[in-house]
């Protein structure tokens, strides 16, 4: 067979070093133990990147894919905190990245009549890698329901509420579960939100909301105060962004902990 010339190892004379050079957009499945100790099959979006010293031209691309696939047709958690360490060799990488993002399903009974639908939630897994020590973030996307403080106090009748979303993400000592990151978030927000509400369940929720009006600034304190009793969360960043139904913006608030990055 001809040698096929190899472009990407080919000095390169800018003397730029690169971050982060990789593949994005890559759908993949994947296995997600949930707390029932059941196997939760989803499909996510991989991005998978390393550094690139300064005197090479290119990386090799379909390596990043080659080592996805070598795991088999299925992702499990332990199988992801594997690839950064395996790009760097396949690469002769310095540092590697990895972000996986998938859908998560949780089966929720409705408040009152216990009627169950699926609520998702968008989780995010982020890996980088040196040859020295690995560092492991976990984000959640958490929909929630808020309602203002300030419209209750002043008005006569009822108050504006939206819904909205809090982005937690956090590193942690021991393996944490999704579930309870997202339980954590919903039990600060005026009323989690669910995929099947019968009219009891309705009015439980709108009564809940209005019992607990919350701004974004309590929510991402609420959020902080309960992670840092957590003494498994060793770093979090929590963002609350509220979609107002009474104004053409949103509202915002993040709390950040300081420290914990490996």
């Amino acid at each position: 067979m001809q040698e096929l010339k190899d472009t990407q190892n080919e000095p390169d004379d800018r003397n730029l070093p690169i971050d982060r050079v990789g593949v994005k957009a890559l759908r993949f499945p994947v296995e997600i133990k949930d707390k029932a100790n059941a196997v939760q099959g989803t499909v996510a979006t991989v991005a998978m990147a390393v550094d690139l010293p300064h005197q090479y031209k290119g990386t090799h691309m379909s390596r990043f894919v080659e080592v996805l696939n070598a795991h088999g047709p299925q992702l499990g958690v332990r199988d992801m905190s594997a690839i950064p360490g395996e790009l760097l060799e396949r690469l002769d990488a310095e540092k590697a990245h990895i972000v996986i993002d998938f859908p998560f399903f949780l089966s929720k009974p409705a408040p009152e009549t216990g009627e169950r639908g699926l609520m998702d939630y968008q989780v995010r897994f982020e890996i980088d890698a040196t040859r020295e020590e690995i560092d492991f973030v976990v984000t959640v996307e958490v929909p929630v329901t808020t309602l203002c403080p300030c419209s209750k106090a002043i008005s006569a009748r009822g108050a504006h509420n939206q819904r909205g979303v809090v982005t937690f993400a956090v590193r942690f000592e021991k393996p944490i579960w999704i579930e309870d990151l997202v339980q954590l978030v919903e039990s600060c927000a005026s009323s989690e939100l669910y995929s099947l509400l019968k009219r009891p369940d309705e009015k439980a929720v709108t009564e809940r909301a209005y019992d607990n009006p919350v701004f974004v600034e309590d929510l991402v304190r609420d959020v902080a105060a309960k992670s840092d009793a957590q003494p498994d969360i060793r770093w979090y960043r929590v963002e609350a962004e509220n979609f107002e139904s009474i104004h053409n913006h949103n509202a915002y608030a993040m709390i950040e902990k300081k420290g914990g990055v490996c």
